[in-house]
């Protein structure tokens, strides 16, 4: 395959860069951000390295679940801007080599929207069928609940008609019935409105609730035998209107169901998908100062088809989630790196940033980062972390992460000109304000976190291999250690990783290499000669890491 070959699927060795419009850069002054604020900003994620933004709901909303309770999926919230401003912003990032998804959340409605208003008002409603009702008081249902500190059950009673409605989030988020066709109608429109305002696909909130028939009458659900096909036929219908748009999936599920919703080796549903298990393992991992568990996970990744992507990441817009962690485990890393209470949230996840999770350690933060750029897979990341953001824990749950973003190190950190009681969320205050966490007075240090991830996003797009490629775990003796290759056409790239504090030198065998071969650092100026039988062996520092491009005599390869 020749590198011109990878254009078709940009997805695949993309760099994706999460971030809300509220809270990313205010333009008119009035504490929120907006769209015109995050056009003029453009330009840092441009020369940063990001080649797709992932917007957080931008719709207009009823306030309670920060965006994710929709009362208009054809509207932009009028505190953000207008459709004007919108396809001004997507019309620039595409100038600046970016394209730009956003929040399909379909699974649930806000109880505010016009849909619900009228559902809820009598049983004749032409919208009463978009939802999905009970007429007998359900059971306890405590253990389903997503947000176990705000409901007691996924029925709440409707007095209007005196029947429960179904919600597996929050009671003001009442579910969408997907069996009901002319739901499934909506959601194709909803889709192509915003493709055709110059969106090139969507993250998809929360997709095996969204396919889920349990609640459903039985009837109905008997006309949607197989959720897939549905899941088959909105990637059909994207890639009808847009013919390289993306569905990154949000399924939290073990290994084997998650093939599922790629489509399994046909590659048809969603087209991406974030591994979730592997970034909990890479937490464990952390916390033990032992590759063992992340090296686990990786291996145990089901193979995909070439059509379909992983998402890594180290951190998202939601709480870090633990769920797949045993009860041990998962102690182990809340008494790592989340040992108070307000650190943590349902038992379940944390509501940290990484820099304060390590201490503010530059060692392990950036050998964290350099890990997830050296994975196999696309990098997610969430705006702030190219600077080392901290979180605003008095916030509580999901907002702890979603402060301003910092810009300056003046008054608000630059994100507004507001005082600082107008803006929509406080800036985050202590060791981790902007007077020392700010992109102005790191774009101006070249030994600054974001000149390392500028560096670390630039090697990674070089490398296809990353994207692309075939993945190995190389055999090599240290339990701290982490070293994997990457291959595709006529590239390798090796990646060590060294998760413990002392220094190492680790000695490995390249597969399929030997005279003739050496090893070029990318990340550094060096490098190093490979044995006869392939064999070498790397010094590495305390949380040291070495990329490590394979290199033949008669290689035309950039280094």
């Amino acid at each position: 395959m020749r590198i011109t070959d990878t254009s078709d699927l940009w997805w695949k060795n993309a760099v994706v860069y999460c971030l809300d419009v509220e809270t990313f850069m205010d333009w008119n002054g009035d504490g929120v951000g907006d769209l015109e604020g995050l056009a003029q900003r453009l330009d840092h994620l441009a020369d940063l390295g990001v080649t797709c933004l992932w917007l957080m709901p931008f719709y207009p909303t009823a306030g309670r679940d920060d965006g994710y309770d929709i009362t208009d999926y054809y509207g932009v919230d009028p505190r953000l801007g207008t459709h004007g401003d919108l396809v001004e912003m997507i019309r620039t990032a595409k100038d600046r080599g970016m394209r730009v998804i956003a929040d399909l959340v379909v699974n649930h409605t806000s109880d505010q929207h016009p849909w619900f208003q009228s559902a809820k008002a009598s049983k004749d409603s032409p919208y009463r069928d978009f939802y999905v009702w009970r007429g007998d008081e359900p059971p306890d249902t405590s253990d389903q609940v997503v947000f176990p500190d705000a409901e007691g059950g996924i029925w709440t009673h409707s007095p209007e008609t005196g029947e429960w409605y179904l919600h597996r989030f929050y009671s003001e988020q009442p579910d969408l019935d997907v069996t009901n066709p002319r739901v499934r109608d909506e959601i194709a429109k909803i889709m192509g409105f915003w493709l055709e305002l110059g969106l090139s696909g969507f993250r998809v909130d929360a997709v095996p609730f969204l396919l889920e028939t349990d609640g459903v009458d039985p009837d109905d659900a008997a006309h949607f035998p197989d959720p897939h096909e549905y899941l088959r036929a909105l990637r059909a219908f994207l890639g009808r209107r847009t013919g390289s748009g993306v569905l990154l999936g949000e399924v939290n599920l073990p290994f084997e169901q998650q093939a599922e919703f790629f489509g399994g080796q046909d590659g048809d549903e969603l087209t991406m998908q974030f591994d979730f298990n592997t970034m909990q393992q890479m937490y464990l991992s952390l916390a033990r100062g032992d590759a063992g568990p992340l090296a686990a996970s990786l291996a145990a990744r089901p193979a995909i088809s070439p059509d379909s992507q992983w998402g890594t990441f180290v951190r998202n817009h939601d709480e870090l989630t633990l769920d797949k962690l045993g009860d041990d485990e998962r102690a182990e890393v809340f008494a790592a790196f989340g040992p108070e209470e307000s650190m943590q949230v349902y038992d379940r996840g944390l509501i940290r940033r990484l820099p304060p999770m390590l201490a503010g350690d530059p060692r392990r933060v950036r050998m964290v980062y350099s890990l997830l750029f050296s994975l196999p897979g696309t990098p997610v990341l969430f705006y702030g972390e190219e600077i080392g953001m901290g979180e605003d824990l008095s916030a509580g749950s999901r907002l702890s992460v979603r402060t301003p973003m910092q810009w300056t190190s003046g008054a608000n950190g630059g994100f507004s000109d507001a005082p600082a009681k107008e803006l929509t969320r406080p800036v985050v205050d202590g060791g981790f304000a902007p007077e020392f966490v700010n992109v102005a007075d790191q774009r101006r240090d070249p030994d600054s976190l974001l000149s390392f991830m500028k560096l670390l996003i630039r090697r990674y797009r070089e490398s296809p291999e990353l994207g692309w490629g075939g993945f190995q775990l190389l055999e090599q003796p240290h339990a701290a250690v982490l070293a994997h290759l990457c291959t595709w056409d006529d590239g390798a790239l090796l990646a060590v990783h060294n998760l413990g504090p002392d220094p190492l030198t680790v000695p490995l065998t390249v597969p399929g290499c030997g005279t003739g071969h050496r090893l070029e650092d990318l990340l550094t100026a060096g490098g190093e000669q490979l044995a006869e039988d392939g064999s070498v062996e790397l010094a590495l520092e305390g949380y040291g890491y070495r990329w490590l491009r394979v290199v033949a005599e008669d290689s035309r390869r950039l280094l």
